[in-house]
Formats: structure tokens, C-alpha cells, sequence
């Protein structure tokens, strides 16, 4: 347990993401939370209430994030909002001077992304760190360990597919969700980010882009319900995409990793496959050591996965070093899911290069195939 004071934070937007990370500072004896920023005051005091009924200090409850600023006492900003509205609060927050986490994704569009890069990048003090929890989940950190020490040899594809289900109600449910504007896209950019974004971690940097995109499940929604896309990345490897919120009754979540020495899959958050040529096949013993032998790594040890990335962002804050998920990451997950929009919307491949530099800044995004529903 630190022995530090803990960090005061200020969770912006108290919907279901801010209600989870105020639990999740209620539990860390590194974190406090010192404010909640909603512009709809009974829900921030509904957080209120629900901290001091575990036994934490009532934070102050604010209408935006400037006056939660001028009243002090902040040392970090996380951002909970809608996705729309992410970059341009996390640069404020960079501009009062404290540091920042920043719900995935980073935001919807590369421009208020790309300005908050750019600010960050002046203010080398402050921490500015991405959520991508399941990078800290024991399986993730297994495979990973494992590609990095090079078992797996070859990397040559991946598959992740993401099916998952989403009712009607779900879409209509706020005006904001199923837009272009504030969702920033449907089945990828909302629920299947985080499956990408480990589908980067593990195969590096994607050059290009090719995709398809349609609404078939949903109505009354600008966005996809299903995306399907094809990467191919620095090294050469080629990864298959596939997200959906169509996937009756809901199937989860599936990624696999395949080298020339190996293989992996990862279900639902589990380890449920991994045989490397140097091992032959690991049994459920071996299996354990792998889950241990990432755990013990100095982002490992909470079950929790949110909570292992605050507990390793507020490390960062206290050691003044870079976040073990760092802006330039999410930068890149979000530029990699505006590359499969693009592909989908202009009918071609996209260089994602081409998308992190700017060069469609000013393109526009549209839902591929749209069909009638109930028809």
C-alpha cells in the first residue's frame, strides 16, 4: 500500500464509465476523489452518495470542468464524457496544468486528438494516459510476454472478432448514441476499440486499411452495426477485423495471434489456447506459469484491469515517467478505426499514416449498406 498521499482526482461525466472509475479511486489507496463534474447535477450527486456510502469523503460536485478546476485541489482529470468531447476537456484539463486519463476512445475526430498531442507534447511533466484496461489483463500480458520474447517466432496474421449484441433500446436509449457526431461510429469505435487496440499491441503498427461497413440490424442510427476489415501491418502480417452489435444472443469477444512458432487465443478475457513450438503444447500448469509470470509484472496484481491501470498511472504520475498506455497509443487506435471508416466510406485501401498526418481531416464518414429493418 502507498504510503503517499493519494492523488485528487476529478472524474468528468458521472454515466456508467464515471460512476465506474469513481468506484474504482473509492478502492485504490492511491487515488481520491476530490470532484465530479456533470452537467446534470443529480447524477454526479448519485456518485456522491455512493462514495460516501463506502466510506470515502464527499467530493465536491461541479456543473463543468472549469469551475471544478478554479476550485483547486485537482491533481488529475479523468475524462468520462462522450467520445465526441474527449480530446477538448482532456486539453483543458492539460492547460490548467494537471494531468489527464482519458476514456477510450481517445475522441472521434484526428484534428482534437492531434491538438491534444500536440500540447501534451509541450508539457513533458504532465501525464496524459488512454484507458485500454485489458492490456492489463493476465491473458493480454501473457501473450504479449510471449510475443516479445520472440515465441511465437514469425508473426503472420490474427483474427479478432468482436460480436456482440446491442438491442434497439440500447441505441435509443440517449440521442447521442448511433451518432456520427458524439459516438464517433458504432460497433468499432464503441465496443470493439478495445479488442483493436490489443490487436496493436500485440502486431504493431498497421500501414493499410481495407473495409466494409453496414447498418442491417438497427434503425434510427447514422453509425454501423457491423464492420469488417482487413489490416496489414509494418512486419508484414495481415489480421482480419470483424466487430458487430447484430450477434444474437451475444458471442463475446475472440482475438488469436498466429507465428510460424505459435499460437494463441484469447475468449472472453481468457487464455484459453497458447502452444509455442520451444514448449510443445503447455498444459494447464504451464498455462498458470504464463498467467503468473505476466501478473508479476509491475502493472500486474489487482483483479481488477481498471484498477491496474490507475494504480500503474498513478505510479507514473509519482515517478514522473510516461504511462504504461500512453496518448500516442490511443492516437493510433483511434487513427487505425478512422482508417476503416474511410476504406468503407471512399471505397479504397487507406494508409493509416496518411490518416494520423491529416490528410483526411476533412472527409466526411458514412455507414456502407443500410438495410430496412424488419423487412
Amino acid at each position: 500500500m502507498s504510503t503517499e498521499a493519494p492523488l485528487r482526482v476529478a472524474v468528468v461525466g458521472c454515466g456508467v464509465i464515471g460512476r465506474l472509475h469513481a468506484e474504482v479511486a473509492a478502492h485504490s489507496p492511491d487515488l481520491e476523489v476530490a470532484a465530479l463534474v456533470d452537467p446534470y447535477a443529480p447524477a454526479a450527486e448519485a456518485v456522491a452518495d455512493q462514495l460516501a456510502a463506502l466510506g470515502r469523503p464527499r467530493p465536491g460536485v461541479h456543473p463543468d470542468l472549469a469551475s471544478a478546476l478554479a476550485a483547486g485541489g485537482v491533481d488529475v482529470v479523468a475524462v468520462c464524457t462522450l467520445s465526441g468531447t474527449h480530446a477538448d476537456l482532456a486539453l483543458e484539463a492539460l492547460e490548467a496544468g494537471v494531468h489527464v486519463v482519458v476514456e477510450k476512445p481517445l475522441d472521434v475526430a484526428m484534428g482534437p486528438a492531434r491538438r491534444l498531442k500536440a500540447a501534451a507534447d509541450e508539457r513533458p511533466g504532465q501525464v496524459v494516459a488512454v484507458i485500454s484496461q485489458h492490456r492489463h489483463d493476465p491473458a493480454s500480458l501473457a501473450v504479449h510476454n510471449a510475443l516479445k520474447a520472440g515465441r511465437f517466432g514469425t508473426v503472420t496474421s490474427a483474427v479478432a472478432n468482436i460480436d456482440w449484441f446491442r438491442t434497439q433500446a440500447y441505441y435509443d436509449s440517449a440521442d447521442w448514441r448511433g451518432t456520427w457526431a458524439l459516438d464517433g461510429g458504432g460497433a468499432l469505435m464503441n465496443q470493439g476499440v478495445h479488442t483493436l487496440d490489443l490487436l496493436l499491441w500485440f502486431l504493431g503498427t498497421p500501414v493499410e486499411v481495407t473495409a466494409h461497413t453496414a447498418r442491417l440490424g438497427h434503425e434510427r442510427i447514422e453509425v454501423e452495426d457491423v464492420a469488417v476489415a482487413i489490416l496489414r501491418f509494418e512486419g508484414g502480417a495481415l489480421a482480419t477485423l470483424h466487430a458487430t452489435t447484430t450477434a444474437y444472443p451475444d458471442l463475446g469477444v475472440r482475438l488469436q495471434v498466429h507465428g510460424t512458432d505459435g499460437s494463441a487465443v484469447i475468449a472472453a478475457d481468457e487464455l484459453t489456447f497458447l502452444h509455442t513450438r520451444d514448449a510443445e503444447g503447455l498444459d494447464g500448469d504451464q498455462v498458470a506459469r504464463e498467467l503468473r509470470d505476466a501478473a508479476e509484472t509491475p502493472q500486474g496484481g489487482y483483479a481488477n484491469p481498471h484498477l491496474t491501470q490507475w494504480t500503474d498511472i498513478a505510479a507514473a504520475v509519482r515517478e514522473g515517467r510516461d504511462p504504461w498506455v500512453t496518448l500516442d497509443d490511443g492516437l493510433l487506435a483511434l487513427a487505425t478505426v478512422r482508417a476503416v471508416y474511410l476504406s468503407a466510406t471512399l471505397g479504397r485501401p487507406i494508409r493509416v499514416a496518411d490518416v494520423l498526418g491529416g490528410v483526411y481531416d476533412g472527409q466526411a464518414t458514412q455507414t456502407g449498406f443500410t438495410a430496412p429493418v424488419g423487412e
